[in-house]
């Protein structure tokens, strides 16, 4: 997701991304660089699991980032990370999708409900990931198998969960059923609040 991303593509290419770190907190609030070419889109109650939210971050040349919201589960305080699984089912792991070429043959087909990992807590608790827009899958991230931290300590930036291709003909309907982010804000608020009022 550097500077590098920032001239779109021509059909049929996709960018090779590569995640910037995220930004250092510096004295004039400058946007960060996800900020600054992505349209961050959000997933809420993923499958109907409360609070299982997803960001999507949209670059101008259609390719999305898949992430976890900030509101997400795993990302809560006092949450550990065993490990993360790429093997989705026994005859399907994403770690298997090789694109090449051009026209990116090979890459495994998505539609917004697949799941695109698990993530195992050291509470007992598995999570699992879906793409939330339907596409190519570009990559995933094998960083954070290694470094499952990097996923909570950096969500938005090097610890992104894999990227997506959506068909260009789709591009501008696959958000469609996605919220902004000020849709997003309100729903946390509202759940905020429904929580201090039945506690």
């Amino acid at each position: 997701m550097e500077e590098a991303l920032g001239s779109p593509r021509a059909e049929g290419a996709a960018p090779e991304v590569a995640m910037a770190t995220e930004p250092v907190a510096v004295e004039s609030a400058a946007p960060s660089l996800v900020d600054r070419y992505f349209t961050r889109w959000y997933k809420a109650d993923v499958k109907g699991k409360p609070c299982e939210d997803h960001c999507i971050l949209q670059h101008s040349n259609r390719i999305c980032v898949i992430t976890l919201a900030e509101s997400h589960p795993v990302l809560q305080s006092g949450k550990t990370i065993k490990s993360i699984s790429y093997q989705i089912s026994t005859n399907c792991s994403r770690l298997e999708n090789k694109v090449s070429g051009k026209f990116k043959r090979g890459a495994q087909f998505l539609t917004e409900l697949a799941p695109l990992c698990k993530i195992y807590c050291s509470d007992g608790e598995e999570y699992t990931i879906s793409s939330c827009v339907r596409g190519r899958l570009m990559e995933v991230n094998e960083n954070i198998l290694h470094k499952p931290s990097i996923l909570q300590e950096k969500p938005s930036t090097e610890g992104y969960i894999a990227v997506v291709l959506p068909k260009f003909e789709e591009s501008k309907s696959i958000t469609e059923g996605l919220l902004t982010q000020k849709q997003y804000e309100e729903v946390v608020v509202k759940r905020s609040n429904a929580t201090t009022a039945t506690s």
